[in-house]
């Protein structure tokens, strides 16, 4: 079975964002057309998703020297144990689904504290000779990202650092290609708002076709 991460960063839902809007859009038929695949949806505002800290630096020093996991504190089995859940569910996914605003040029910072929870040596990558290399090669994924502002070309353009970002971590694991699906200039031109997030749910509906 088909196994699809359906990943969202944002407070609101699909009623105040765009972003939640397309995504709700290209997963409702995405699911329609894909009746068989399983869609499992993690709202990182919801989820508890540890930050790497003193705790989790201090249980993996523990489990790396030898002690087991029950030895560890209460704090530390807690993060230790969710992070480790989180990356083998993501290892396990066939396929990737981010929605995210663009905000202060990337995304809500509870999607950095995801990534880094799934970028795991031996799972998502490896080390070697000629240096890391991805293990995700037979994975896909799909940033659906909104932009109040234009920045697919122009001198905005080298300002966004959000789908880049994740661009360059699913190269990384290994991710063969990212797509990309942006709204933009909502807030630009708000006289013409309606019609972007309009044209933008018709194009999330195709892609969903595809994807």
């Amino acid at each position: 079975m088909v196994r699809v991460l359906y990943i969202t960063a944002h407070p609101h839902n699909e009623t105040q964002s765009y972003s939640m809007a397309v995504g709700k859009a290209f997963i409702d038929s995405y699911k329609q057309i894909n009746s068989g695949d399983e869609v499992i949806h993690l709202d990182l505002y919801s989820e508890n998703i540890p930050h790497i800290d003193a705790d989790v630096f201090s249980g993996w020093g523990k489990l790396r020297s030898g002690q087991g996991f029950d030895e560890l504190t209460a704090e530390e089995k807690q993060k230790v144990g969710r992070l480790n859940e989180l990356s083998e569910q993501f290892v396990s996914a066939n396929k990737y689904v981010f929605v995210t605003p663009l905000w202060n040029f990337s995304f809500p910072p509870v999607m950095k504290a995801y990534l880094d929870s799934v970028a795991v040596a031996g799972k998502t990558f490896k080390y070697t000779e000629q240096g890391p290399i991805g293990l995700l090669t037979d994975k896909k994924a799909l940033h659906i990202q909104a932009r109040g502002g234009f920045y697919s070309e122009g001198p905005a353009a080298d300002m966004e650092m959000g789908h880049r970002y994740i661009s360059v971590m699913m190269s990384f694991f290994g991710v063969p290609s990212l797509e990309g699906l942006f709204v933009e200039g909502h807030n630009a031109m708000p006289d013409k708002a309606q019609e972007i997030k309009e044209n933008a749910i018709a194009r999330a509906r195709d892609l969903a076709h595809t994807f």
